[in-house]
């Protein structure tokens, strides 16, 4: 909204000192303030609204250190988290952007599902909230909305670059340059192309999973793979981000990180001069969605100034569920989404500790009549609770994995 203001108050009246909001960098800093603020300003007065309206957490009995001293603490805090995302992007980013707008669509659409599910477990009395079968269609759903525009919208392109001996091998419409004594051209294209990291090139076209067809029917339906892999990323990243909302701090400090990570990514995706250092694909116009990033890390750091030991209100899913959609779906965007088992590790470590604990119980209870287990308690924190760590403790560790994790996903594009 502002960045359009701007750039006609700079076209028109030649305004002094407008032209700055054409920077992305100052866009995305004032981004990370304002929503800063929001958090801090509106997350008083919600949560002061929210116990007025006794929307409070329903906490299980676990037998965990702390665990009475919770209830009655507000919940549906997510309510900070949507609001400190949406107004930074929609006064700093620019409305015309395809990419932006996809976020914008998706963060609101999350934000309904999670606010659904909080209120029916709140004033509908319902612990399971939300039917799962409605969950999956909005996860389904979502992953297939943001996998066709992501195909088939004509703005949404990757910028190719192809090495060529002399100037009469290039196309007429094309400029040439001369880089480092190599003649190049750079052509915006269609692709299923995608970011795998630890391989020469970074990128792995989707058609090459589709092995048994011939290449023209594998490029066909490649837009098919990509779809199901957006299904599956969006899944298992919110699913991960959900478990991870356990602790208090946890899951908010740990999308913080990330959402920096993906902001750097973002940047570096959307500058042609660090993509091709970097030898990572030149997206064009998706540098927009560094202000989604930062707007998006603002609000999760924010939401710790009441969601830190002793946490004053809880996100609840209206804030869970939201955070690891909105990851999947920026990392989608960006196309890297074949590094978050790296950059989500600590979504995955919950999700696996979940899913091992689960099986494992299963099977020794068919084996040996009784159902055994690996960990103390899943997912994973619950397991260091019983081991008697206490709750800040567990959260520091976990971000310090984290940051690790993050800085480890950054330098993994300088190996191959």
């Amino acid at each position: 909204m502002l960045y359009h203001l701007f750039e006609y108050l700079e076209e028109v009246y030649n305004l002094p000192g407008a032209g700055v909001f054409q920077y992305i960098s100052f866009r995305a800093s004032l981004a990370v303030i304002v929503s800063l603020i929001i958090s801090l300003l509106f997350g008083k007065r919600l949560i002061d609204k929210l116990r007025d309206l006794q929307a409070a957490e329903t906490i299980r009995t676990l037998g965990l250190d702390g665990e009475e001293s919770k209830r009655g603490t507000p919940t549906m805090g997510g309510l900070i988290i949507l609001a400190a995302i949406l107004i930074p992007t929609l006064l700093f980013a620019k409305l015309d952007n395809v990419y932006v707008l996809l976020m914008i669509f998706s963060t609101i659409w999350l934000g309904l599902i999670g606010f659904l599910d909080d209120y029916i477990k709140i004033y509908k009395k319902d612990k399971a909230g939300l039917a799962g079968r409605f969950k999956i269609i909005g996860q389904v759903g979502l992953g297939i909305i943001v996998a066709l525009v992501l195909h088939f919208n004509d703005s949404v392109v990757v910028r190719e670059q192809y090495k060529i001996n002399t100037i009469n091998e290039a196309p007429a419409d094309v400029e040439v340059k001369n880089i480092n004594g190599q003649l190049m051209y750079f052509k915006d294209v269609k692709s299923t192309t995608t970011t795998l990291p630890f391989i020469k090139t970074h990128e792995v076209d989707y058609s090459k999973f589709l092995f048994w067809m011939n290449d023209a029917k594998a490029n066909k339906w490649a837009w098919v793979v990509f779809m199901v892999i957006a299904v599956l990323v969006i899944t298992a990243v919110s699913n991960g981000a959900n478990l991870t909302d356990g602790i208090d701090g946890l899951a908010a400090g740990s999308s913080a990180i990330i959402g920096i990570t993906l902001a750097v990514l973002a940047f570096i995706s959307g500058n042609l001069i660090f993509s091709d250092y970097l030898n990572i694909m030149f997206i064009p116009n998706q540098g927009e969605l560094v202000i989604f990033a930062a707007a998006f890390t603002g609000a999760c750091i924010g939401f710790l100034w009441y969601n830190s030991f002793p946490a004053q209100v809880f996100m609840g899913d209206t804030g869970s569920l939201a955070l690891g959609w909105i990851i999947a779906v920026l990392a989608l965007m960006i196309r890297k989404e074949l590094v978050l088992p790296i950059l989500c590790g600590i979504f995955l470590i919950e999700n696996l500790s979940v899913m091992i604990q689960v099986s494992y119980f299963k099977y020794t209870k068919k084996k040996y009549g009784e159902g055994r287990r690996i960990f103390k308690m899943s997912p994973l924190h619950h397991h260091y609770q019983k081991l008697g760590y206490a709750e800040p403790k567990i959260v520091t560790r976990f971000w310090i994995v984290g940051i690790m994790l993050a800085i480890f996903t950054i330098i993994t594009f300088k190996l191959r």
